[in-house]
């Protein structure tokens, strides 16, 4: 199965919403290859990058289900590193 390797940028405007962010990671574990938090206390958000291996549906799929949510934003950003996983 071809996969593509991509980065979901995050912004968390509201914080109510990071169980629910949490729950959403947890489903799609198996293709996240890493991710990096960092809370912006001056402007009261935080900042998510998450590193995922993927066919681009689910990768798709994923950064939906996140910008879905109250107070939260994800764009995605594609590698042309393409292929299948080993």
């Amino acid at each position: 199965m071809d996969t593509r390797v991509a980065i979901i940028g995050v912004i968390v405007e509201n914080t109510d919403s990071v169980e629910a962010l949490n729950r959403v990671l947890h489903e799609y574990g198996n293709i996240i290859i890493g991710r990096m938090g960092i809370p912006y206390r001056e402007r009261g958000i935080n900042i998510i990058s998450i590193a995922v291996d993927a066919p681009q549906d689910q990768i798709s799929s994923l950064a939906g289900k996140i910008g879905n949510l109250d107070g939260v934003t994800a764009k995605t950003v594609y590698s042309s590193v393409g292929g299948q996983k080993q």
